[in-house]
C-alpha cells in the first residue's frame, strides 16, 4: 500500500481565506476586544465612584494616546460586532444566503463599522470641543 505524503483536510499552505472566514475571524476577535474595553469602563466607573484622585488617575490615562487608541478599538468593535449581529439574525430569519448578498452583507458591515466608527468619534470630539 502506497501512501502519500499529503494533508487529509485542506493546508494552510493551499488554503485561500475568504471574506465570509475572514469575517467570523474578525467577529471573535472583536467580541475579545469589546472584553478588554468593558474592563476599561468599568476601571473608569469604579475610579469615579471612588473619588478625584482615583478618576483623575484614569481619565489621564484615557486622554493619552494610548487610552485613546483602546477606545477607538473598542468603538470599532462594539459597532462591527452589533453590525454582524444584526447580519447573523438576518440569517436566522433565512434571508440572505444568496453568495451575493453573504458578500454583499459583509463589505456593508465593514464599511458601516469604519463609518460609524468615524462619525462617532467626530461628534464626540465636537461635543466635548476638544
Amino acid at each position: 500500500m502506497q501512501s502519500d505524503n499529503r494533508p487529509l483536510s485542506p493546508h494552510v499552505q493551499i488554503y485561500k481565506p475568504q471574506l465570509t472566514s475572514s469575517l467570523s475571524i474578525l467577529h471573535r476577535l472583536t467580541g475579545i476586544a469589546m472584553v478588554v474595553g468593558t474592563l476599561l469602563l468599568v476601571w473608569w466607573l469604579i475610579a469615579a465612584a471612588a473619588g478625584p484622585e482615583a478618576f483623575a488617575v484614569v481619565q489621564g490615562f484615557v486622554d493619552g494616546w494610548f487610552g485613546r487608541l483602546l477606545l477607538f478599538g473598542w468603538t470599532f468593535a462594539l459597532l462591527y460586532h452589533l453590525g454582524n449581529g444584526v447580519r447573523h439574525l438576518v440569517w436566522d430569519a433565512g434571508w440572505g444566503f444568496e453568495l451575493t448578498s453573504v458578500y454583499a452583507s459583509g463589505w456593508i458591515v465593514v464599511g458601516g463599522s469604519i463609518g460609524l466608527t468615524i462619525v462617532a468619534w467626530i461628534i464626540g470630539y465636537a461635543v466635548r470641543g476638544a
